[in-house]
C-alpha cells in the first residue's frame, strides 16, 4: 500500500511539472563590475517585490493555463543558472519564489558579457523547459553594453534564440552618468538615451519583443514589474518610449 501510494504520488508530481503554463520566463540580471552591493540588493528586492504584487499575481494566474515557469540567471564574466525551472500557479508560489530571489548571495564578476549569458540560455536553460509553454521569453537587464569581445557577435545568439522560438525584451538601466563608450551609439538631442537604443539594436529580439527601460536603480522596481505584468499577460509591448535623454 506505501509503495503504491508512493508511486501515485511520483506520478502526480510529475503530471503537475509537466501541465502546460502560458509562459516560461527567464529573469537575466546583470551582476558586472558596476552593480555593487546596493545595486544589487536593489535588484534583488524588485525582482522580488514584482513577484509578491498582487497585479503580476493576477496576470501569472489569470491566463488560459494558470500558470508560469520562472527561471533566473545571473551574469557577469560567466552566467550563473541560479534559479532553475520553477513553477507559479498561485500566490503561494510567488511568494516562495520571491524568497529565493531575496536570498541569492550576489555573484562577482568584472565584464558585462552578455552574449555568453544569451549563449547558455539558449544552449542550456531553453532546452529543459520542463512544460509547454505557449510563450518562451528571456528578460535582459543591466546598465551597459557587452563588453567582453565574445567569440561570436550578440546578433548571432539572438537570432538563434528567436528561431527557436524565444523573445527577448530588454531593460536597460540608464543611469545619470552619460556614457562615453564606444561601444554605445552617439547620443542625439532629444532621443532616446544611448544604452536604450544599443539594447533596442542588439537584444530585443522576436514576436512581441519590447524594451523598457528603468531610470536609474532606484527606478528597477517599478520598470520590472510593469514588464512583468506586460510579459505573462501577453499584451501588447508599450508603443511609446518612456524615456526621452538629452546631453
Amino acid at each position: 500500500m506505501a509503495a503504491t501510494a508512493f508511486l501515485a504520488g511520483a506520478l502526480s508530481l510529475a503530471a503537475q511539472e509537466g501541465a502546460p503554463v502560458d509562459t516560461a520566463l527567464v529573469v537575466s540580471v546583470d551582476v558586472s563590475n558596476s552593480v555593487d552591493a546596493p545595486r544589487y540588493r536593489l535588484q534583488m528586492e524588485g525582482i522580488a517585490k514584482a513577484l509578491e504584487d498582487p497585479g503580476v499575481i493576477d496576470a501569472i494566474t489569470g491566463g488560459s493555463a494558470g500558470g508560469i515557469l520562472f527561471s533566473m540567471v545571473t551574469w557577469a564574466d560567466t552566467p550563473s543558472f541560479v534559479i532553475p525551472w520553477i513553477r507559479i500557479a498561485n500566490k503561494a508560489d510567488a511568494f516562495a519564489a520571491a524568497k529565493r530571489v531575496r536570498t541569492l548571495p550576489q555573484q562577482g564578476g568584472e565584464f558585462t558579457c552578455m552574449t555568453r549569458m544569451l549563449r547558455s540560455v539558449n544552449d542550456k536553460i531553453v532546452p529543459q523547459v520542463p512544460a509547454k509553454a505557449a510563450r518562451i521569453l528571456v528578460d535582459v537587464s543591466g546598465d551597459g553594453p557587452d563588453n567582453c569581445n565574445a567569440e561570436e557577435s550578440i546578433e548571432t545568439v539572438r537570432n538563434e534564440l528567436v528561431n527557436n522560438g524565444v523573445t527577448i525584451n530588454g531593460l536597460p538601466i540608464l543611469l545619470d552618468t552619460p556614457e562615453d563608450s564606444a561601444l554605445l551609439p552617439k547620443a542625439v538631442p532629444g532621443g532616446k538615451h544611448p544604452l536604450e537604443q544599443w539594447y533596442r539594436e542588439h537584444v530585443m529580439a522576436g514576436p512581441g519583443s519590447f524594451v523598457l527601460p528603468a531610470q536609474g536603480y532606484g527606478d528597477f522596481e517599478r520598470a520590472i514589474r510593469q514588464k512583468f505584468v506586460i510579459e505573462v499577460s501577453g499584451l501588447s509591448p508599450p508603443t511609446f518610449s518612456l524615456t526621452n535623454f538629452t546631453r
